[in-house]
């Protein structure tokens, strides 16, 4: 099979997926993708993408695939699995996975595509789905910079803020790292929201008090009028965040350390999480801080 000089697979059409397929087409790229809900192949159409019916179909037709799945499993699944990419032919030589994943198995999923000579990419993106569209996210890339510089092109259509952090699985452990305080900021903000309406102050002047007080934050400044306003349409999940919260726990355990705060803030998640919060916008976490000051 020929492949198109310029076509880019997408695997995953979620939130993420559908940014970055949408970043890829404005820089000239054709995107064939794969996801397993109609909808999304749907909405790709629509967008100008080729929706496939298999991983491995897209694999066949792109030199470089991006996997933008939920988790460590589904990344080895879409990459290894009975569809996946390694079942293309012919194979893609380089899979860029944006998912944060589990740090070890990452690193062992490279050596074994390495084996088959196709590189594996770590591109973790810091930033909710619609700052990736506006190409504001910060991509965190593990991987050798042979196969970094072979993307270059495809890379630099995602985002121009791009730091090597080292080898497949460090870009997983940046991730983790830098996620930790983003998710506690975001958590500090929704609990001194709360506390403030306990004290007679409404969210939006209270929010204009942290935007003019040494308080201010990046949480504060970006997502800070959707939680004020009550805003609840996802640009990124309680349930994804707290999938990686989970992550860094168990990682801080191996290390053994603890993070009281995270665990904190796990919990807190869990608890949305099992009021039905868990598909809504991770600012919604202010709910369950208003649920808990209620009990």
């Amino acid at each position: 099979m020929n492949r198109p000089a310029r076509t880019v697979g997408v695997i995953g059409l979620g939130l993420v997926g559908s940014a970055v397929a949408a970043r890829l087409r404005e820089a000239g790229f054709a995107v064939a993708g794969y996801d397993p809900r109609p909808a999304a192949a749907e909405a790709l159409m629509q967008a100008g993408g080729t929706p496939l019916a298999s991983a491995a179909a897209v694999g066949a037709m792109a030199r470089v695939v991006f996997v933008a799945v939920f988790d460590t499993a589904q990344v080895e699944q879409a990459i290894e699995g009975t569809q996946g990419l390694m079942q293309a032919q012919p194979r893609p030589l380089h899979i860029v996975n944006l998912a944060t994943a589990d740090p070890e198995r990452i690193a062992a999923l490279a050596t074994r595509l390495q084996a088959q000579n196709v590189a594996l990419i770590e591109a973790p993106l810091s930033g909710s789905s619609a700052q990736i569209a506006a190409g504001e996210s910060s991509m965190l890339l593990g991987g050798t910079p042979v196969a970094i510089a072979a993307c270059a092109e495809e890379l630099a259509a995602i985002t121009t803020t791009r730091l090597h952090v080292g080898a497949p699985g460090m870009g997983a452990r940046a991730k983790l790292a830098t996620n930790l305080v983003l998710g506690l900021n975001r958590a500090a903000l929704a609990e001194g929201m709360v506390f403030a309406e306990r004290l007679g102050i409404a969210p939006e002047k209270f929010l204009e008090l942290v935007l003019h007080s040494p308080a201010r934050s990046f949480a504060a400044e970006t997502r800070g009028a959707q939680m004020a306003a009550g805003d609840t349409a996802p640009v990124s999940r309680i349930a994804q965040h707290l999938k990686d919260v989970e992550m860094m726990l168990a990682c801080a355990g191996a290390a053994n350390q603890r993070l009281p705060l995270s665990q904190a803030h796990a919990a807190l998640m869990r608890a949305a999480v099992a009021a039905g919060d868990g598909e809504l916008d991770n600012t919604a976490i202010v709910r369950q801080l208003r649920r808990e000051t209620t009990a």
